[in-house]
């Protein structure tokens, strides 16, 4: 293994999940040769999960790096040999062993312990980084032209060709890789943190000043989307050097750029590093008066877009505290107990069309029930109020309330975000049939509020599940005989967080903090599988372990901490599944069951296992970012 494989600005670092393409792409857009790929008659089955290719030895060489069991089984479509032409696909993609380098374990995740033209055909191709993703920014509030011909709910996970890549227009011109990251950027991970301007207006703005800091965040975490090689690494590299810069100026757009940074870091599982330089972007935010009213106006230049940038930025700063403060437990959501007076963000298709209304506060937001005024806020605003209830929860006192009082007291502030939501805000689709990102978060807080809130009281015992520890540390939950009103909560909970995954768009596009939320949703799915015998609804909770896992495995192939939750999902699975045979090999165990409902219970419990086994071992340890 060459120096530079062990380097700390190695790509692999930042996304070790995700396949690197042949042939490469270099800076100047050069392709290196490569002969035609030899093909061999079946991929093993720890290949096949991670969709790597196989070299067909016995072990082969993955699992003899990995130490993972090598087990081949015959293909049901049958070995037909090499294919017949010769020639290399310039278009195919290649997986390349990403070398084994020392890292740690842990996993940075409390809440589990993203456009008109010609449609597009239904599957989702793999993304070819010698094109490009559309030139307009990603929103999930413009028609996209793969909705007009997919269905709206589906599981992702049941066609080989589910992939966090997306198909794009064949008839783009070749652009450059940073070209192709900010493109990326714009369609991946805009859609779950919209503070910076639109595309257009941030490359006018880019020829007017300098902001390269900015620039160079936004390639970085474009860039772990799709596969640009060793220039992953240099982005990283430098996107850290221009944070730290004592020539970048102490602006709104350093705080963007460290938002964006922070969320890439949490992600990569380099959670102390995203921790340090969450408080920075805290204490420069909070020294710029981000959260005042005047703010916006006077550093706006008088261009409505830009202010409501700021006002954006100030409230995704806001959430990305709480998440982090949810997910790791080390911090206590600093930004909850500043009063903001700074106006809360309009809706994105108004963002993106310049047509900004006058702001609202939160102020109205509290008051809209009392005020007699028919007032609709944006989106963003309901995303904003959820997490503000996630607040509320961690600031409840340690004495003075028995817990039912503490947890009746934060479910009125749960069950009141839910019922007062206005017709249009009461799904995760727009009145055009999209999926609205903003709302969508919002919802899957309030979801994993309700799960955190309820469990201690719940009656699922926990402790199967004491072993899933990449989201928040194990808290014991006594078992008990019946399900309570606690229990009954956080399964129907967990249950529409699993339907979540079934919303047609690329599960990438969603923020990575849905990594954390799936881990908590899994956490109960797996205990009321290990805490009940007899499961009635043995077919849902089997598609909703399905969904979680899948939604996991295809999240890892971006995001190392799924990779890492995914893995600690499927050891508790099988830990669980053991444990039940050793218990049904007794006669004595099934004196009150009849025969049906004892092959109903094993074939139940057989199925459940076979979808868990689908999910691949821990992704390899690696050197995070420094």
């Amino acid at each position: 293994m060459s120096d530079q494989s062990s380097h700390s600005s190695s790509p692999e670092m930042y996304a070790p999940g995700l396949p690197q393409a042949a042939p490469s792409i270099s800076p100047l857009g050069n392709t290196d040769s490569r002969g035609p790929a030899q093909t061999v008659p079946a991929a093993c089955l720890a290949c096949r999960a991670k969709h790597l290719k196989c070299d067909g030895s016995n072990p082969c060489s993955r699992c003899l790096t990995s130490s993972s069991e090598c087990v081949y089984v015959a293909s049901r479509r049958g070995y037909k040999g090499p294919r017949k032409s010769s020639t290399a696909n310039p278009n195919k993609r290649h997986a390349s062993d990403s070398p084994p380098l020392p890292g740690g374990d842990n996993c940075p995740m409390l809440l589990g312990a993203q456009v008109g033209g010609a449609p597009m055909p239904p599957t989702l191709a793999t993304f070819n980084p010698t094109r490009s993703v559309p030139d307009t920014p990603i929103s999930p509030f413009v028609t996209t032209p793969m909705a007009s011909t997919l269905q709206m709910f589906r599981n992702p996970y049941l066609s080989s060709n589910s992939s966090p890549m997306v198909p794009v227009n064949n008839q783009m011109p070749q652009r450059s890789i940073p070209e192709q990251c900010i493109d990326s950027f714009y369609f991946y991970f805009y859609p779950g943190h919209p503070a910076v301007l639109p595309k257009t207006h941030i490359m006018k703005l880019a020829e007017e000043r300098n902001i390269e800091y900015l620039l160079a965040a936004m390639r970085w975490v474009g860039s772990l989307y799709i596969e640009v090689g060793p220039a992953r690494g240099t982005f990283f590299d430098e996107t850290m050097r221009l944070l730290y810069a004592p020539e970048t100026p102490k602006d709104g757009f350093l705080v963007q750029a460290m938002i964006i940074t922070i969320v890439g870091l949490d992600g990569c599982r380099n959670n102390d590093k995203a921790k340090d330089l969450l408080s920075e972007a805290e204490q420069i935010a909070i020294e710029l008066g981000m959260y005042n009213q005047p703010y916006a106006v006077t550093f706006g230049c008088g261009n409505p877009r830009l202010e409501e940038s700021w006002r954006r930025t100030w409230w995704d700063l806001f959430v990305v505290d709480g998440m982090i403060a949810g997910v790791h437990r080390q911090t206590n959501f600093l930004l909850y107990d500043f009063t903001a007076t700074v106006g809360l963000p309009c809706e994105e298709h108004e963002y993106l069309s310049g047509k900004i209304p006058r702001p609202m506060y939160l102020e109205d937001f509290d008051d809209q029930l009392f005020s007699g005024e028919e007032r609709e806020f944006s989106s963003f605003a309901y995303r904003v109020a959820s997490i503000r209830n996630l607040g509320r929860m961690m600031r409840l006192p340690s004495s003075g309330f028995s817990p039912e009082e503490s947890v009746d007291k934060i479910e009125s502030y749960l069950s009141n975000w839910r019922l007062h939501l206005p017709k249009s805000k009461r799904s995760c689709l727009n009145k055009d049939g999209q999926l609205d990102e903003m709302m969508f978060q919002a919802f899957m807080i309030n979801h994993a509020c309700t799960i955190i809130l309820h469990q201690p009281l719940s009656q699922l015992d926990s402790s199967p599940a004491r072993e899933v520890t990449a989201c928040a540390p194990h808290r014991a939950v006594d078992s008990g005989d019946n399900f309570n009103l606690h229990t009954r909560h956080i399964i129907t909970a967990a249950s529409a967080i699993s339907k979540m995954v079934t919303y047609n768009v690329p599960i990438a596009s969603h923020t990575h903090f849905f990594t954390c939320v799936l881990t908590l949703s899994s956490i109960v799915h797996l205990s009321k599988w290990a805490a009940v015998y007899w499961i009635e609804d043995e077919e849902d909770l089997r598609s909703q372990i399905r969904l979680n896992i899948g939604a996991l495995n295809t999240l890892s192939g971006v995001w190392r901490a799924a990779g890492t939750a995914g893995a600690q999902v499927k050891g508790v699975a099988q830990e669980i599944y053991r444990s039940r045979k050793a218990q049904q090999n007794s006669p004595q165990f099934w004196v009150e069951f009849t025969e049906q409902e004892r092959m109903r219970s094993i074939a139940a419990d057989n199925g459940i296992m076979s979808e868990i086994s689908l999910l691949p071992s821990a992704p390899e340890a690696v050197m995070p970012p420094p």
